[in-house]
C-alpha cells in the first residue's frame, strides 16, 4: 500500500491548505469506511446519495487514520486534526493514484470488455504470477473509485498489476486508463452490456476503445479481432498504436485450431503452437478467447510460453463465473450468476449443449438487464435459439426471463419449459425433476441473484 509522509501525501493529492504540525506523519494506505480504519490510513469522506462522508472524520481519525480528506466546500473542519483540504474528495483521491502509480516502477495491463474482462483478469493475473509479484483488481473494484483504491492499496514492491476497467458511461474507461496509464491494454469484445446507458453497440465500442487514452507510448492493444466495430475503427483512427488481434478466424494473429470441451475444463491449440495442447481449469469455448487474450498480455510483458501451461494450473476465477459446483444429489451445477448479456448467455448455452455424458441438461435463466429499449426482443431470442435436441428443460425467473420462456416454447414441448416470477417456487419446482449426474447452467445479472437457487439445490 501506498506509504509515504502527509506532506507528500499534501502534493499529489493537490492539497489547498498549509500544512503546520502533521507533516512528518506517516500515511499508511487508505479507506473510504470509517468502519474499518487500519492504523495511519489516509480517510477519503466520499458523499452517497444520502450519506456525507465528512460526518464520519472525527470518528475515523479517533479509529486511527493519520490524516484525512476534507473538501473547501463543506463547513466547519474540525480543528486541530491532520487534515488535506481538497476541491473534491473523489478527484483527489484519482489524483493521488495518478501520482503513486507514476512513481512506481511496475508493468501494467488493463482490461475491458462488455464480457470477460473478470475471467480475463483473473487468468492474465495467474500467467503473470509465474515471473512477477502481481496485484490484481479484487471484486468489483473496477470504477472510479475502485480502481484508484486498488492503485494505492499496491504495494512498492509489485512487479506487475492487471487492472479491469469498467464502466457505465462515455468517458469513464478514458479517466481509468489515464489513471492506471497501462502498458498493455486488452478489449474483450463488443456486447450488449450497458445499452441502456450508452444506446447503440456502436456508442459500447468507443467507449471501451478509450482504454487508448493513457496508453504508454510504446504500449500495445490486445483486441478481439472478430469484431468489426473494433476491427475496422483501429484500423481507420488509431493507425500508430501497435495492436494484435485474437479471435476465433484465422485472421487473427492469434486464433483456435482445435477446442475439446471436458468435464470440468477445456483443452485447446492454437495457431502459434499447433503442436501444443493447452488446459483451462474452466469451461466454454468462449473461455478460450480469454484465454488467448491473457497469454498475448502475458507474452508482451515478459512471460515464457514454456510458463504458460503451470499458470494456467493456478487460474483462481472470481467467483459465479463460469463456478462447476456439486448439488446436493450429485448434480453438477454451472453457477455463471455474476452477470448476463446476450453474448454471454448465448455462449453458456452454447457450452451446455456441447457437452455430453449427463442423464439431463437444465438451464435456468434469468433476467438480462440494462439492454435498453430492446430488451424484450433479446430475451426472446435466446429462447428461440435453444436447441430441443441438446438440451432438456428450461426454467426461468423473472419478467423479462420469461420472454425467454415464450421463445423457447417455439422449439420445445410446454412440458418442458417453466416461468417462474417467485423464486421459492422455481427452486420447488426445479427440485423436482432434479438427480445424480444432471447437469444444470444457472445464469442471469446480478441482480436477480440467482446463486440463490445454486445454494438451495446444494
Amino acid at each position: 500500500m501506498i506509504r509515504r509522509s502527509l506532506k507528500r501525501v499534501h502534493e499529489m493529492a493537490g492539497g489547498l491548505n498549509v500544512l503546520e504540525n502533521f507533516q512528518d506523519a506517516e500515511i499508511c494506505g487508505v479507506s473510504i469506511d470509517s468502519r474499518n480504519i487500519e492504523k495511519n490510513n489516509l480517510f477519503i469522506p466520499l458523499n452517497g446519495e444520502n450519506v456525507n462522508g465528512h460526518q464520519y472524520v472525527e470518528g475515523a481519525i479517533k479509529n486511527g487514520a493519520a490524516a484525512s480528506l476534507w473538501e473547501k466546500g463543506v463547513p466547519n473542519p474540525p480543528v486541530g486534526l491532520p487534515l488535506i483540504i481538497v476541491e473534491d474528495a473523489l478527484a483527489a483521491l484519482q489524483q493521488l493514484a495518478k501520482e503513486y502509480r507514476s512513481e512506481l516502477s511496475l508493468k501494467v495491463v488493463g482490461v475491458t470488455g462488455s464480457n470477460g474482462k473478470t475471467t480475463t483478469k483473473d487468468m492474465t493475473a495467474s500467467l503473470l504470477q509465474t515471473r512477477y509479484k502481481v496485484h490484481k483488481t479484487s471484486g468489483n473494484f473496477n470504477n472510479h473509485i475502485g480502481l484508484p483504491l486498488t492503485i494505492l492499496s499496491m504495494g512498492e514492491d509489485t512487479e506487475a498489476a492487471v487492472l479491469e476497467m469498467g464502466m457505465s458511461a462515455r468517458g469513464e474507461i478514458k479517466l481509468l486508463s489515464e489513471i492506471a496509464r497501462p502498458d498493455v491494454a486488452v478489449i474483450t469484445n463488443i456486447g450488449e452490456s450497458h445499452l441502456l446507458d450508452l444506446g447503440s453497440r456502436e456508442e459500447i465500442a468507443n467507449a471501451k476503445l478509450e482504454i487508448l487514452s493513457g496508453l504508454s507510448e510504446d504500449g500495445v492493444l490486445i483486441y478481439h479481432g472478430d469484431e468489426p466495430l473494433l476491427r475496422d475503427r483501429i484500423k481507420a483512427e488509431f493507425p500508430g498504436v501497435r495492436v494484435i488481434s485474437f479471435g476465433r478466424s484465422e485472421n487473427n494473429d492469434m486464433f483456435p485450431i482445435t477446442i475439446t470441451q471436458e468435464k470440468d475444463s477445456t483443452s485447446f491449440t492454437l495457431n502459434s503452437n499447433p503442436g501444443k495442447v493447452m488446459t483451462i481449469p474452466v469451461l466454454g469455448n468462449h473461455n478460450v478467447l480469454n484465454a488467448m487474450a491473457s497469454m498475448l498480455a502475458a507474452k508482451e510483458a515478459g512471460v515464457s510460453e514454456a510458463s504458460m501451461q503451470s499458470g494456467m494450473d493456478e487460474i483462481r476465477l472470481t467467483n459465479m463465473r463460469m463456478e462447476m459446483v456439486e448439488g446436493a444429489r450429485g448434480e453438477k451445477i454451472i453457477n455463471d450468476a455474476y452477470n448476463a448479456s446476450p453474448t454471454s448467455m448465448k455462449a453458456a448455452i452454447e457450452l451446455m449443449e456441447g457437452m455430453s455424458g449427463f442423464r439431463k441438461k437444465i438451464l435456468v435463466l434469468g433476467d438480462m438487464l440494462e439492454l435498453g429499449e430492446q430488451e424484450g426482443d433479446y430475451h426472446q431470442k435466446i429462447g428461440e435459439q435453444i436447441s430441443a435436441e441438446k438440451i432438456d428443460q428450461v426454467y426461468t425467473f423473472g419478467p423479462l426471463a420469461k420472454k425467454i420462456s415464450d421463445g423457447a416454447l417455439t422449439v420445445f414441448s410446454k412440458e418442458n419449459v417453466f416461468a417462474f416470477q417467485d423464486k421459492t417456487e422455481l427452486i420447488e419446482e426445479l427440485k423436482k425433476h432434479t438427480d445424480t449426474n444432471d447437469l444444470i447452467l444457472v445464469k442471469a445479472s446480478r441482480g436477480m441473484k440467482l446463486e440463490q437457487v445454486v445454494s438451495a439445490l446444494q
